[in-house]
C-alpha cells in the first residue's frame, strides 16, 4: 500500500496541512484560518474536511496512514492535550488527538511546534548528517528543541529548551516572564523593535510607532539597507545569540545550532556576529566546533517533522 501521512501545523491564526507521501515530500497543501474562538470540536471539524480535500491527491493505490499535529505550547504530547497556550485562548485543554482521531480514524500525535520543526530539519533538512542538534526558534518568542543522538531532551515537566528565558543580563530589562535579561529582550521581533526605538531616542530622533511603521522585519531591513542604528541593533542581537549559543554548548556538547523562525530571515545580519561571538563565550576546544546554521525548510519545517511523528505511530492494516 502507497502510505502518505499528513502533517499540521496549527498557529494562533492560521492552520496549515502537508500530504506527505512515502518520500517524505509535500504533495499537496491546504491552509485556513484558525478561528480558535469558535471552540475545540469546531476547529478539529475543519481540520478534518481539509484532510478529507487532501485524498482528492492520493494516487490510486494510496491511503492516509497517520496525522501528526503541532502547536504552540504548552502542551501535553503523551496524552494529546494542547494546555494553555496565551494566542490560542479558544483551545485551552482541547483533548486535539482525540478528537482527530474519533473524527478521521486514524492514529494521530501531537507535538510542540518547536520541537515538530526541529524534527523535520533533523531528518530531512540541515541536520540530517549530525547525530544531535539544537533547533533555536527567533521569532515573537526565543525558544529551542534539544535532539541528543536523535532523541528529543524533554526534560522532566516537558519544557525542555525554554532558553529565550536564560539570563544575559541581571540587571537589564525587565521580562514579562519576571525575571531580567533575557535571551528574549535581546533577538525577538518585538525587541528588535523596542531596541530600535530606544536608539532613535537616545539620538534625538523621532521614534516612529510600532504598530503604524515598525516591526522586526522592517528594523533587518532598514540596517540591510545602511541604517547604522538597525545595524547596531542586529549586530547586538547577533551577539546575543552568540553569547545563548555557547552556553548551551557548554552545557550539552552539542555541536550544530539551527536557527529558524521569522527573525533569521535577516540571514547574516544576525547570524555572523552570533558566529563571531560563540567562541567568545566558550573553551577554545567546545567553541571551535560550533556551527551556528540558518534553517532550510522555512515552513515546511514543522509539516514534515510532524508527517515524521505519523510515521513513527503504530498503524494498522
Amino acid at each position: 500500500m502507497n502510505t502518505h501521512t499528513i502533517g499540521i501545523d496549527l498557529g494562533a491564526t492560521k492552520i496549515e496541512l502537508g500530504l506527505v507521501n512515502p518520500d517524505n515530500q509535500i504533495v499537496a497543501r491546504r491552509r485556513i484560518p484558525t478561528q480558535a474562538e469558535a471552540g475545540p470540536d469546531a476547529v478539529m471539524a475543519r481540520i478534518g474536511e481539509q484532510v478529507e480535500a487532501l485524498r482528492t491527491a492520493l494516487p490510486e493505490d494510496g491511503r492516509i496512514a497517520a496525522l501528526g499535529i503541532c502547536c504552540p505550547g504548552p502542551l501535553d504530547h503523551e496524552h494529546g492535550v494542547l494546555m494553555d497556550p496565551p494566542n490560542i485562548p479558544g483551545l485551552h485543554h482541547a483533548p486535539i488527538r482525540q478528537l482527530l482521531c474519533d473524527a478521521l480514524g486514524i492514529p494521530v500525535a501531537l507535538e510542540h511546534d518547536a520541537k515538530a520543526a526541529a524534527l523535520g530539519e533533523f531528518y530531512y533538512g540541515v541536520g540530517q548528517d549530525a547525530d544531535s542538534m539544537v533547533y533555536v526558534v527567533v521569532g515573537t518568542g526565543v525558544g529551542a528543541a534539544i535532539i541528543m543522538d536523535g532523541v528529543i531532551l524533554r526534560g522532566e515537566h516537558n519544557f525542555g529548551g525554554e532558553v529565550g528565558h536564560i539570563t544575559l543580563d541581571r540587571y537589564g530589562e525587565r521580562c514579562h516572564c519576571g525575571s531580567q535579561g533575557c535571551a528574549e529582550l535581546f533577538m525577538s521581533g518585538p525587541a528588535l523593535v523596542r531596541r530600535y526605538q530606544a536608539a532613535l531616542e537616545k539620538q534625538g530622533s523621532q521614534a516612529p510607532k510600532v504598530a503604524e511603521t515598525v516591526s522586526g522585519e522592517r528594523v533587518s531591513q532598514l540596517a540591510a539597507e545602511g541604517d547604522p542604528l538597525a545595524a547596531q541593533v542586529m549586530d547586538e542581537a547577533g551577539e546575543a545569540l552568540g553569547v545563548l549559543v555557547a552556553t548551551m554548548a557548554m552545557t550539552l556538547n552539542i555541536d550544530l545550532y539551527v536557527i529558524g523562525g521569522s527573525v533569521v530571515k535577516s540571514g547574516d545580519l544576525l547570524l555572523a556576529p552570533a558566529r563571531r561571538t560563540a567562541p567568545a563565550y566558550s573553551f577554545a576546544s567546545v567553541g571551535k566546533t560550533v556551527r551556528i546554521v540558518a534553517a532550510a525548510l522555512d515552513t515546511d519545517g514543522p509539516i514534515l517533522g510532524c508527517a515524521w511523528l505519523a510515521r513513527q505511530l503504530p498503524v494498522s492494516g
